[in-house]
């Protein structure tokens, strides 16, 4: 496969660590529940593909996401493999499950609106920091990597357009607890370049650098390649994508699937980019874990490259 031709373009960075969520944002959607030990083989084939961060799981109540009741299995279950394996805590029951099993990166979620923290926490936004400045507290003390997801970033499927100074407040009072690193998220996929330019500006000028922050970008209006190009412009390094496309987010309805990691290798490959991920052996990956679900995968470039003639595009 010659395809893509690299074609580099200027302000770029050289390399992008991809913080492939595929397992942990991508599986909890399912409708059925995953056997666990296909989610350590998905886990195990990402790693061989190449990628360095895969978020194996979340260790929230099994009430809420019951497709990820599985944490004390699978953690063990992948913990051996050489990469990094960040896991969700809601609080700090879920931190004490995911310290008892060893692990060393863990994310807190929180929300840029009023709505939707209510709605996926229960709290408000301020009451749901206030929950997490003792957990972030408690991994920093034990020498453990925070990050801070952060929801509605650019819409909210209640309340609108949400004020960039609004996202900049809570991004502070997250960089401020101590969290190591931020992802702001488009959780509907709302986010277009120039939205997305000005929330990193606004960010620089409260002064929180960019290398702490990562974007995640949902495909929704078929933004989420054009946004990451935005953000790369600006000089993030780290995109979160799924493998293959999986996931939403279920407590916003109108939340389709997450910028596909293959779509994004196939660009950041054009640009020269390098990410350390084999797309052969990612794409192979995706569609073996579409067959698990009995689904083909969204991701237009699996589909492509998976086709039966693919193997037949030649040197032009």
């Amino acid at each position: 496969m010659t395809l893509p031709m690299t074609v580099p373009a200027q302000g770029l960075p050289a390399r992008v660590r991809i913080h492939e969520v595929g397992a942990r944002d991508g599986l909890q959607n399912e409708k059925s529940t995953v056997p666990t030990e296909v989610k350590a083989e998905f886990i195990r084939r990402l790693a061989d593909a190449g990628l360095t961060t895969i978020e194996a799981t979340s260790f929230v109540h099994p009430k809420w996401v019951p497709q990820l009741a599985d944490a004390e299995k699978l953690f063990p279950a992948v913990s051996e493999l050489p990469v990094a394996l960040p896991v969700l805590v809601p609080n700090e029951r879920g931190l004490d499950r995911a310290l008892a099993l060893g692990a060393r990166r863990v994310a807190v979620f929180a929300s840029a609106t009023e709505s939707f923290a209510k709605a996926n926490l229960n709290r408000t936004v301020d009451e749901a920091l206030a929950m997490f400045e003792p957990v972030v507290a408690r991994a920093k003390a034990e020498g453990v990597h925070v990050r801070g997801y952060l929801s509605m970033c650019f819409g909210d499927p209640w309340e609108g357009p949400v004020p960039v100074a609004q996202v900049v407040r809570v991004c502070a009072a997250l960089t401020d607890m101590g969290c190591d690193e931020l992802s702001l998220g488009d959780t509907i996929g709302v986010a277009t370049p120039g939205h997305v330019n000005a929330l990193l500006a606004a960010l620089g000028e409260r002064g929180i650098p960019v290398g702490a922050l990562g974007v995640h970008f949902h495909d929704t209006y078929g933004q989420a390649l054009a946004n990451t190009l935005a953000a790369l412009q600006h000089g993030v390094t780290t995109v979160d994508a799924s493998a293959g496309g999986l996931g939403g987010c279920p407590y916003a309805k109108s939340a389709t699937g997450n910028l596909a990691t293959e779509d994004l290798v196939w660009m950041l490959q054009g640009l020269g980019i390098d990410t350390g991920v084999d797309l052969g052996r990612l794409v192979a990956t995706s569609v073996w874990m579409a067959d698990r679900l009995g689904r083909p995968s969204p991701s237009r470039t699996v589909r492509a490259l998976s086709h039966e003639d693919a193997q037949d595009i030649k040197e032009h």
